[in-house]
């Protein structure tokens, strides 16, 4: 698997990052198959991608938004994604922030082992870059919530992640297996759960729901087992509205639907 160059100055701000940014010990390791899987994580605002990158043990590739990888795009996604729900009087400040990351943030995910991720016909160069590293002996770190409430630990999954699987079969004859991750940066704990396997002889359409099911319910069950902490939302909720891992689901859906 071709990885990328890291240089001196990644090394450096990866460095400087560690140093600042919480340790995270990773729980349930025994859940890991004994070849490459795709780990499947909450995202946790910016937390998810972090404290992948510098604490996930062993090789892997992380998703990463192909917006957050070029100077241009990353102002509008990452304000829309990080800040568009911040106060109105201090949105501007936000805005001017957007553009002031820009250049740090491009170089960045460049530099780290990402993929990209596309939106749009390029999906297909996506996955086949995710299951030629698979196939080459890499782990590959998803992190599938999108805008659409599902409960107070996880947003809904965009299914086409799964997809993947059938292109990894096609490639290796293998059939992956899909691992839950919970991230909790306030526990410092990322957490594995038991493992559901890619089924290549039931219908695409089936797999994807039966499996994106699968693995928020168990996020979902991970989450509500430790101990109480306040959940970091995928929505761009202000902190003082971010839910505990005990919270109602349908205070959390008002909250998220107005």
């Amino acid at each position: 698997m071709k990885r990328k160059k890291s240089s001196l100055l990644f090394k450096l701000i990866k460095g400087a990052v560690r140093l600042f940014y919480p340790g995270i010990r990773v729980v349930g390791t025994e859940f890991l198959p004994g070849e490459p899987s795709v780990i499947v994580c909450n995202h946790a605002k910016m937390n998810g991608p972090i404290a992948c990158e510098l604490y996930f043990p062993g090789q892997r590739k992380i998703w990463c938004t192909e917006e957050m990888m070029h100077t241009r795009e990353v102002p509008a996604y990452a304000f829309h994604d990080f800040w568009s729900e911040k106060p109105k009087y201090i949105r501007w400040y936000y805005r001017i922030l957007s553009y002031v990351i820009a250049p740090a943030a491009s170089f960045i995910f460049n530099h780290a082992d990402t993929i990209a991720v596309y939106r749009d016909r390029r999906i297909v160069s996506t996955l086949k870059e995710t299951a030629s590293a698979l196939a080459e002996g890499a782990n590959v770190i998803i992190f599938p919530e999108h805008h659409v409430p599902h409960n107070h630990i996880v947003n809904d999954f965009q299914t086409g992640f799964v997809d993947v699987a059938r292109l990894y079969y096609k490639m290796t004859g293998k059939e992956i297996m899909f691992v839950p991750m919970y991230l909790a940066p306030r526990l410092k704990e990322m957490v594995l759960g038991k493992p559901v396997q890619y089924r290549h002889d039931a219908p695409k359409a089936e797999e994807r729901t039966r499996i994106c099911e699968y693995l928020m319910d168990t996020i979902t069950d991970i989450a509500c087992g430790l101990p109480k902490h306040t959940v970091i939302p995928y929505p761009n909720l202000p902190k003082k509205e971010y839910p505990t891992n005990i919270a109602e689901t349908e205070d959390f859906h008002e909250k998220t639907s107005r």
